[in-house]
């Protein structure tokens, strides 16, 4: 009896020291990643689970609510393909209500929009509709419009800013997508490019507006003598179209800045205008907002005039995750709800999670782009959420709208090369974030949740670390 204890005691050595021990569980090595790259002073949050099964591989803090950045864009597409479906297409309508006179067009000519978030859009291709409508009016015969060119925003609420966001982002941000307000009639994605050049040194920044003029502009920039140093100032009170420029550029200066609009209705009212006269067609017409009304038009016995329908929505959605297209998001959230409020919105969303069967304690939801800083959500909602897209009838338009590593034109183009993942990035000051699929080497897929906020370090060390445990989930066994 004492030969074989002995003999066991030195079989478990043996294989200590052949290094044939249990192999560390997914969670220490995604611990040992962390570790490795110096980032323990992030506050993590962790879920990982077989899609299959549904059985939880790695859950740390996973209950916690934490800042998701665009991550929380999977709640808003995911919840657009359940209520509205992968087919979907936004409406938007030119309605006459009036007499034709000749040539002319003598009463309200009515541009009522539904939240398309494509209307107009210079991230989507095609014609540019306001102008293909002011065209079409021209081929009518029309030559002179008089009356009133109203807008009908009313699909949407009139709060076009959603709580939690940075005043930045609706009056100065410039390049990164921020900077738009939400409205039910919306064109150009609410925002105008200045494109700006350098002309001769002591003499102004020279500057076009695009599409058309719209904003009123300022230009206290000159262009200095020097070759190199941008220094370039934006100006503008909150809700105000008017724009001031101060600052200076080198000699060789090329630039394109994108500003928001305040007034997102009178902006595709001004463009329709625009582009009327463009067609040759004198508009003697004053602009209204549809709430400048005693009452607002009714539609039942209305015969449409002319109508531009956007692309499906699973299209849309794939611009949303594919390329974390703020506006889009924003614009689809709103749609959920049947006021187009923000909270309508968050409420259809929670109603949506509770029936996959996802705990919702924990979930703030406070717009759908997740650029506000009120949001909060768990990364166990997340994980979960991806599990049941999975089995969902619209898991295909889901799943082909999240960009694989290495997608051109993507969030995911200079990361992941090789891994067979699907993922949404998210990122915010402070906040790293990357949710999605991946296949495992033996052929298993995962969700995966992975948060990273507060933490103090540099953020491409927390990026690597995040790409870093997708490379260890790829190869666990």
């Amino acid at each position: 009896m004492r030969f074989v204890h002995l003999l066991y005691v030195a079989l478990l050595v043996a294989l200590s020291t052949t290094g044939l021990h249990a192999p560390a569980s997914l969670e220490a090595r995604l611990e040992d990643v962390r570790a490795h790259l110096s980032t323990e002073n992030a506050f993590w949050g962790l879920y990982v689970a077989d899609v299959k099964s549904g059985r939880v591989l790695v859950a740390q803090n996973a209950e916690q609510g934490l800042l998701p950045a665009s991550t929380h864009k999977l709640l808003t597409t995911a919840a657009a393909l359940d209520l509205l479906g992968p087919d979907y297409r936004y409406q938007t309508v030119l309605y006459f209500v009036g007499q034709v006179d000749g040539a002319t067009l003598r009463g309200d000519l009515i541009l009522r929009g539904s939240g398309d978030p494509t209307f107009g859009s210079p991230s989507w291709p095609g014609p540019d509709p306001l102008r293909t409508w002011a065209q079409e009016l021209a081929r009518m015969g029309i030559r002179r419009i008089e009356g009133r060119l109203i807008g009908d925003d009313n699909r949407f609420d009139d709060r076009p800013y959603a709580d939690g966001w940075d005043i930045d982002y609706v009056t100065t941000q410039i390049n990164l997508g921020l900077g738009f307000a939400v409205g039910g009639l919306s064109y150009h994605d609410n925002i105008v490019r200045l494109r700006m050049q350098a002309t001769r040194p002591g003499a102004p920044l020279a500057f076009t507006q695009e599409p058309f003029d719209y904003l009123t502009i300022e230009n206290r920039a000159y262009t200095a003598a020097r070759r190199y140093g941008e220094a370039i100032r934006i100006e503008r009170a909150f809700a105000s179209e008017q724009v001031r420029l101060t600052g200076s550029v080198p000699a060789t200066y090329r630039g394109t800045i994108e500003l928001p609009v305040a007034n997102p209705t009178r902006y595709a009212l001004a463009a329709f205008r625009h582009y009327l006269e463009q067609a040759g067609i004198t508009v003697a017409a004053e602009l209204f907002d549809v709430d400048e009304l005693p009452a607002p038009p009714r539609y039942d016995r209305r015969q449409a005039l002319l109508v531009h329908f956007s692309p499906p929505l699973a299209e849309i959605v794939r611009v949303i995750n594919h390329r974390s297209h703020n506006f889009y998001a924003e614009q689809v959230f709103r749609t959920l709800s049947p006021d187009g409020s923000a909270e309508g919105a968050a409420r259809r969303i929670r109603a949506f999670l509770q029936r996959q069967g996802i705990d919702t304690r924990g979930l703030t939801i406070r717009d759908g782009s997740g650029l506000s800083r009120k949001n909060l959500v768990p990364p166990a909602v997340l994980g979960q959420l991806l599990v049941a897209m999975q089995h969902h009838p619209s898991r295909d338009a889901f799943v082909a709208s999240l960009p694989q590593g290495g997608t051109r034109r993507s969030t995911l183009e200079d990361r992941l090369h090789g891994v067979p993942v699907r993922a949404k990035t998210g990122s915010l000051l402070h906040v790293r974030t990357l949710s999605g699929y991946l296949t495992t080497r033996d052929g298993r897929t995962l969700a995966f949740a992975l948060m990273a906020n507060n933490f103090t370090t540099s953020p491409s060390r927390i990026v690597r670390t995040l790409d870093e445990m997708v490379r260890t989930l790829h190869t666990a066994p």
